[in-house]
């Protein structure tokens, strides 16, 4: 199955690298609809912001189609894990709504992961738009390496098992992976461009970690081999959001 198609801007001639504004997606996370709306419309030069399960179970679908209509590429992260008729019909409907990159859960199987894809494709060409990428979520950035095998009792240790999720999705078609910072260099190697790697667990210098546990800064983990970065409280919690954002993409510069 082709991997899905990819929509970010192409790298600089002069660079071979994207845009800092293309490797940041603001997280719109613990907002409200039109606090999301206002504070992504109050950033100049943002062109990527993700909506996560607890904005789309708040605003509903209707946030993703505001958010476009602004000119914003979403990242519609609700990480999908289903039986695979149920994640086919859930990613035929986010890729209607023009969300640019939708992650579901690996550990749902190749089955499910397949399934998804087409999906998500059979979706977006019913709405005349362009495919979505499917992005993995390998291991969430909230679990440390003892939690990870105490709580779930799984005895593969986490980075082999983020591996070996990665690798299941990729034969799948999938595009891409969200996985920790820690774990992009690892991924990277295994999984050469154009192979998406979304980090979320970033946290510019001097800012707190907060319920992340993994974390590097934006320098760290494009350096690593990361694609995008999602960057949340550090910009939208700031008292000058767009300063923030502006912050950020002049480390990456």
């Amino acid at each position: 199955m082709a991997v899905a198609s990819w929509h970010a801007a192409p790298p600089s001639p002069a660079t071979g690298q994207q845009e800092p504004a293309e490797q940041i997606i603001v997280a719109l996370d613990g907002l409200q609809a039109g606090e999301a709306l206002a504070l992504a419309i109050a950033i100049p030069g943002l062109r990527w912001v993700k909506v996560g399960l607890e904005l789309f179970v708040s605003a509903g679908p209707e946030v993703v189609r505001r958010l476009r209509d602004e000119g914003l590429s979403v990242f519609l992260d609700l990480k999908l894990h289903d039986i695979p008729a149920t994640m086919a019909g859930a990613c035929r409907s986010a890729a209607a709504l023009g969300a640019q990159l939708i992650t579901v859960h690996a550990c749902a199987g190749a089955e499910a992961l397949a399934a998804a894809q087409a999906g998500a494709a059979e979706g977006a060409e019913r709405a005349g738009l362009g495919a979505p990428s499917l992005l993995a979520v390998t291991v969430l950035t909230s679990w440390e390496a003892q939690r990870f095998r105490t709580e779930l009792a799984i005895e593969t240790p986490l980075q082999p098992y983020v591996l070996h999720l990665a690798r299941l999705a990729a034969a799948a078609g999938i595009a891409g992976a969200v996985c920790s910072p820690l774990e992009v260099s690892a991924l990277r190697q295994a999984h050469p461009r154009p192979f998406h790697l979304v980090t979320p667990g970033i946290r510019p210098a001097g800012s707190p970690a907060g319920d992340q546990r993994r974390v590097l800064t934006p320098a760290e983990a494009l350096a690593a081999g990361a694609s995008q970065l999602v960057i949340g409280r550090p910009i939208t919690t700031a008292s000058d959001p767009a300063a923030a954002f502006a912050a950020c993409c002049a480390e990456l510069s």
